[in-house]
């Protein structure tokens, strides 16, 4: 169990670096100032609670339920040094309003910030959300 919770960690810290440089080459920046944040810190941001705090504000959307639209939903959340998750958006996505539904879910989530050092720092920190139908 921990070799793959290792696995998962290294697989989304790639996908987060990916991310970085995919913005760093097309040079677009959020208003914020997406810059400033790091792309990872010795202590990772995480929402308090664990995952199924940010899972109990998912709505899954109507049509991805007629649908049986089921995946896993990317996020790369920004994080300040408060564990406010300043903004949102989607990696990898898979539709049907789960995308927008796993980024307010994110928004709405309390992390505790990112350190470095013991000083807390802007971090961005890349998320799966599942969407499974039971």
């Amino acid at each position: 169990m921990r070799g793959t919770s290792q696995l998962v960690f290294a697989i989304l810290f790639l996908l987060s670096a990916l991310v970085t440089l995919h913005s760093a080459k097309n040079k677009t920046q959020l208003d914020f100032g997406e810059e400033e944040f790091l792309a990872f810190a010795e202590v990772m941001p995480e929402p308090k609670g664990g995952m199924s705090s940010i899972v109990k504000f998912i709505e899954y959307p109507e049509i991805a339920k007629k649908t049986n639209l089921q995946g896993r939903v990317y996020v790369l959340a920004y994080i300040d040094e408060q564990g406010n998750c300043v903004d949102a958006k989607v990696v990898k996505g898979i539709g049907g309003g789960c995308d927008e539904a796993a980024v307010n879910a994110v928004k709405k989530a309390s992390f505790s910030p990112g350190r470095n050092k013991g000083v807390a720092v802007k971090v961005k920190l890349s998320l799966p959300i599942e969407f499974k139908l039971s």
